[in-house]
């Protein structure tokens, strides 16, 4: 049995010992996880503005390949349109397979 007088330190060493392990255990994994997710948002974001920047380009060659007028530039926009949702449609095709 504990001595009555060493009370006061063991609860001391408790509380000590409780605060080190839910550093280790919480404050560390959750610096860890918010960094990672940092970096998923950034790649999420550099994707995006590169997928933005193709589909830009798409509409760009379309209308210096086609003749010049308004419904050829419509045209242009809808070909556009069908080329980012086919790429769309593509990822999501993909995201969604289970053989990984």
């Amino acid at each position: 049995m504990a001595d009555p007088r060493e009370i006061p330190q063991l609860t001391t060493e408790l509380i000590d010992m409780s605060r080190e392990y839910l550093r280790q255990e919480t404050l560390e994994p959750a610096k860890q996880l918010g960094r990672q997710a940092g970096r998923g948002l950034g790649g999420a974001m550099a994707i995006a503005l590169g997928a933005f920047f193709m589909v830009l380009a798409v509409y760009s060659a379309l209308k210096m390949l086609l003749p010049s007028g308004a419904w050829w530039v419509v045209l242009a926009r809808f070909i556009t349109a069908l080329v980012a949702a086919g790429g769309a449609a593509l990822v999501g095709w993909r995201l969604n397979r289970d053989d990984y």
